[in-house]
Parts: C-alpha cells; sequence; structure tokens
C-alpha cells in the first residue's frame, strides 16, 4: 500500500542550504521499505519537481495544500529554523498553520531536524509550544532548543543535520580562497572593507572566489565585496559565484584551501570536506557550528582582524567521521 507524505519547509526559494537538506531527506525517503509517494511545498513547484522527481504544489495555494495534507498520512516539517519569529512573524504562522492542519486532520507529524526559536510574540510562542505537542516525532539540531521544549514539557531527540549525510566529491586543492556573504544587518560598509583588507593581506596570491548562495540574499553583497576588494588591490583575482547548481557549490567548497563564511551550511559543508573554514557570526546557529568544533569566528567589524590573525596561525585539524541523521529511525517513526 502506498504511503503518501507531504513536506513542508522553506523550499522553492534557492536557499543552498534548504534545497540540499530536502534532497537529502526525499532521495532517503525514496529508499525506505515502503512505497512512498511524496508532496513537497514549494514556492517554485514546477523546478522542485524536476529537479527532485517528486509531486509538488505551490507553498501559497490553500486549496491544493489543504487537499495534499488531508490526502497524505504523514507530514514532515523541516529541516532548517522554520518555526522563529526574527526572520518576520508572518513565517512563523504560515508553517503553523501547515502543521494546525494536520492537527486537525489526524495526520502523523514529525518536526525534522529544525532549530525552535527564537520566539519574540508570547502569544506566538504560547501557539507553537500546543502544537508541537501534538507532534509524533520531534528532531532538534541544536541544544537550546532542546531546551526551549523541555520547559514545555516536549519530548525530543538531539539530531545530526541532515547535510552531515551528504557524499561530497573528492576534490584537489587549488590554490583557491573563499568568501561566502549573505545580506545582514551586521555587514555594513566597513565590515566589508575591513574584511578585504585581510583578505588582501593574507590571501592576495590566491583566487578568490565570492560565493552567492541565495541569488536574492547574497549576490549583491557578494557584488558590493569584490568592488571592495579591487579598490584595495586592483590586481587582485577574485570572481562572484551566482547562479549556479548545488552540486557545483558543493565542489566549490571542497576545492578551497580556506573558506570565509556566513551561511551555516557553507560552514558545515566546509568542515566535513576538511577545509579550513573561519564563520563570521550573524546568527545562533553559525555561532553553535563553531563552538562544536572549537572554530575561530568573527563575532563583529571591531573583531576581525585580531581573528584573523589567530585563524592564520591557528593549525586546523579536519572534522572525520561526524555523525549523522538517523534515517532509520526516521522510517520507523514514519510507519512504525
Amino acid at each position: 500500500m502506498t504511503k503518501r507524505v507531504c513536506i513542508s519547509g522553506y523550499y522553492g526559494f534557492d536557499n543552498f542550504g534548504d534545497e540540499t537538506i530536502l534532497k537529502i531527506l526525499t532521495e532517503n525517503i525514496k529508499n525506505f521499505k515502503y512505497d512512498t509517494e511524496i508532496t513537497v511545498f514549494s514556492s517554485s513547484p514546477e523546478k522542485t519537481a524536476e529537479n527532485l522527481k517528486v509531486k509538488c504544489v505551490n507553498s501559497f495555494s490553500v486549496f491544493k495544500v489543504v487537499k495534499a495534507i488531508i490526502s497524505c498520512d504523514t507530514l514532515i516539517s523541516g529541516g532548517g529554523s522554520l518555526l522563529q519569529d526574527s526572520t518576520s512573524a508572518k513565517s512563523l504562522i504560515y508553517y503553523l498553520l501547515i502543521l494546525s492542519l494536520a492537527v486537525i486532520f489526524k495526520k502523523r507529524i514529525i518536526i525534522f531536524a529544525q532549530g525552535i526559536g527564537p520566539i519574540k510574540h508570547k502569544a506566538l510562542s504560547f501557539i507553537t509550544m500546543r502544537i508541537l505537542k501534538k507532534a509524533d516525532y520531534i528532531t532538534l539540531r541544536d541544544e537550546n532548543s532542546l531546551n526551549l521544549l523541555k520547559k514545555n514539557g516536549i519530548n525530543a531527540k538531539i539530531c545530526a543535520d541532515p547535510v552531515w549525510n551528504l557524499k561530497l566529491p573528492v576534490c584537489e586543492k587549488s590554490n583557491k580562497t573563499g568568501v561566502q556573504l549573505r545580506n545582514s544587518r551586521l555587514i555594513d560598509n566597513e565590515f566589508l572593507i575591513k574584511l578585504a583588507q585581510n583578505i588582501n593581506t593574507y590571501y592576495k596570491d590566491k583566487e578568490i572566489l565570492i560565493l552567492s548562495l541565495q541569488n536574492k540574499l547574497d549576490t549583491e553583497i557578494c557584488k558590493r565585496f569584490k568592488e571592495e576588494l579591487y579598490k584595495i588591490n586592483p590586481n587582485i583575482n577574485a570572481k562572484v559565484i551566482e547562479n549556479t547548481s548545488n552540486d557545483k557549490v558543493i565542489k566549490d567548497i571542497c576545492s578551497l584551501d580556506e573558506l570565509i563564511a556566513m551561511r551555516y551550511h557553507a560552514c558545515l559543508i566546509a568542515i566535513k570536506a576538511g577545509v579550513k573554514v573561519l564563520p563570521i557570526n550573524y546568527d545562533i546557529k553559525v555561532e553553535t557550528i563553531s563552538k562544536q568544533f572549537n572554530l575561530k569566528y568573527i563575532n563583529g567589524k571591531d573583531d576581525i582582524g585580531k581573528t584573523f590573525k589567530e585563524f592564520n596561525e591557528f593549525k586546523y585539524i579536519p572534522q572525520k567521521n561526524t555523525e549523522e541523521y538517523d534515517f532509520n529511525e526516521l522510517e520507523l517513526r514514519m510507519f512504525g
């Protein structure tokens, strides 16, 4: 008998981390022992369907979303940081509505590899915890989320980020340094100038790859950074990498000697590939992975010069045998 699974998340927006998680999740579900029909809620349903060979409905097509939930056996929410209102209260309300529909129609609910919070609005925090109490299985990727749910009497389990399960290509090092930036209040002109000065000081003899991992949020700031680099050193060899596939991004990261990065999953891929990585802390999840692997990290523009010096003196030991997400347990919880 075919099992029907709906997957809700930040999908179809060309975000490198979320799209990589979705690919890993759908590939593993297809390998489960049950014949499974997967429907993904995506803002770009045609593109997602073509890339992953799954059914898709538009995330904001109310009738189609409701119909898919009514027809499914299990709703998977995640991964990523969906249940928070730092990005916007609207996105949190959207994901809560999806979960509420699953509760109303008595579907099995899986919270998949999420980070919960921060939730500043008290009413939304209360509603979130009420809904999470209805979930059948919750996996979380950080201790802060686990402690938050424990305080509210909700059982959950810490898990590895699913991207740790990714099989990486073997790449030769090619005298390249990567810089990965995204739009953030942290990144002002002074930050970009100081970052460019340090990149030029330590890596001017290398090719500089400036990686845009979500064009809507990354490309403009990446191009501004390239301009600052060329103001400091017109002879530096730097280029912005944009509008490329996730597989190409992963290959580019694996080929680097070092990566200076803001995005959590860029840091994760670099760690997994044994690339020396200097995170830029713009979010608690980046600080968490930095501390987890004892990495130096930039904690604001006044910290850049000192941290770069320490980073380049720091002997990096590549990480080996990192724990992976347990998809066998997920299969048991979905169908057991």
